[in-house]
C-alpha cells in the first residue's frame, strides 16, 4: 500500500508544481459539483488568473491523497506556485481582505485569457 501512497504523492506533487495556480475541487470550473468549489472558482475568476483544476471526484486516490498531502481535511484546496494556500473559506477571507490578489501579484501568476 505504501507504493500507492508514494505514487499518489508523487502525482499530486507533480500536479501542484506543474502550474502556477492549481485548484483541487469537486467537479470542473464549468460544472462545479459543490458550493465550496463553485465559490473557489468564482474567487479565482474575479482575480483574473489562469489556473489548472483537478476534479477529485474522478480520482479517489487523489481525493484522499490530497488531504494527507496538504494536511487539510477538506476540498477544494488551492495551491499557488507549489504552496498550499487553503480551502474556500480561507480563499474568501484572503480575497475580501485583498490578500489573495496581493499574493497572486507577488508570485507573478499568469493572468487569465
Amino acid at each position: 500500500m505504501a507504493d500507492v501512497n508514494d505514487k499518489t504523492n508523487e502525482r499530486i506533487s507533480s500536479i501542484v508544481n506543474g502550474a502556477d495556480v492549481v485548484l483541487f475541487m469537486k467537479g470542473t470550473p464549468l460544472f462545479p459539483q459543490c458550493g465550496f468549489s463553485n465559490k473557489a472558482v468564482a474567487i479565482l475568476d474575479h482575480c483574473n488568473v489562469a489556473f489548472d483544476s483537478v476534479d477529485v471526484l474522478q480520482d479517489m486516490e487523489v481525493r484522499q491523497g490530497i488531504k494527507a498531502f496538504s494536511d487539510w481535511p477538506t476540498i477544494p484546496q488551492l495551491y499557488v506556485k507549489g504552496e498550499f494556500v487553503g480551502g474556500s473559506d480561507i480563499m474568501m477571507e484572503m480575497y475580501e481582505a485583498g490578500e489573495l490578489q496581493t499574493l497572486l501579484d507577488e508570485k507573478q501568476v499568469a493572468k487569465a485569457g
